[in-house]
C-alpha cells in the first residue's frame, strides 16, 4: 500500500500507559474527545474498529480493522471515512497507529497517520490531531 503523505503528532501526558491507554479505549472516553463518536471495536487483530455519529447534520459510520495491539503500547488500524468522498477500498484506506512510551513519570502518545492524498487534507489532519491530543491529555489526566 502506498504510504501517501503521513501526519504525526505527540504529546507528552501525566498519566500512566494504563490511564492513556483506556482514554483510546473506552468507549465514553471516546465519546468525549472525538467530536461525540460512538466507538465499537472487536480488540483482536483482524477485528473492527468503527465509529458513528453525525457531523453537521449528516449521519457518519467509519472504521476499519485492527492491524496491530498490543495493550499500553501500540494500536494501529486501517482508516476509511464514509465522508471522504471515496470507495472503502484499501488504496483509500488509511493507517492509525497510536504508540504509547512511558516517559518522565508520564506517557509519550504518538499518532500517526498514513496514506493521506493531499497536501491541504494531511494539513486538515494534522490540526484535528492537535486538538484531539489535547483533549485526551485532558481526560487522561483528570483523576
Amino acid at each position: 500500500m502506498n504510504k501517501g503523505l503521513t501526519v504525526e503528532k505527540s504529546i507528552l501526558i501525566n498519566a500512566t500507559p494504563a490511564s492513556v491507554w483506556e482514554v483510546i479505549t473506552d468507549p465514553a472516553k471516546v465519546k468525549q474527545y472525538m467530536f461525540g463518536t460512538d466507538m465499537t471495536a472487536d480488540w483482536k487483530v483482524g477485528g473492527k474498529i468503527t465509529y458513528k455519529g453525525e457531523w453537521e447534520g449528516k449521519s457518519y459510520e467509519d472504521g476499519g480493522t485492527i492491524l496491530e495491539i498490543e495493550p499500553e503500547k501500540i494500536l494501529k488500524s486501517t482508516y476509511w471515512s464514509s465522508m471522504s468522498g471515496t470507495e472503502n477500498t484499501p488504496e483509500n484506506q488509511m493507517v492509525v497507529t497510536y504508540k504509547l512510551e512511558a516517559k518522565d513519570g508520564g506517557t509519550l502518545m504518538t499518532v500517526i497517520q498514513d496514506n493521506n492524498k493531499t497536501e491541504a487534507g494531511a494539513e486538515h489532519s494534522g490540526e484535528n490531531w492537535g486538538m484531539v491530543l489535547d483533549s485526551m491529555k485532558k481526560i487522561a489526566e483528570t483523576k
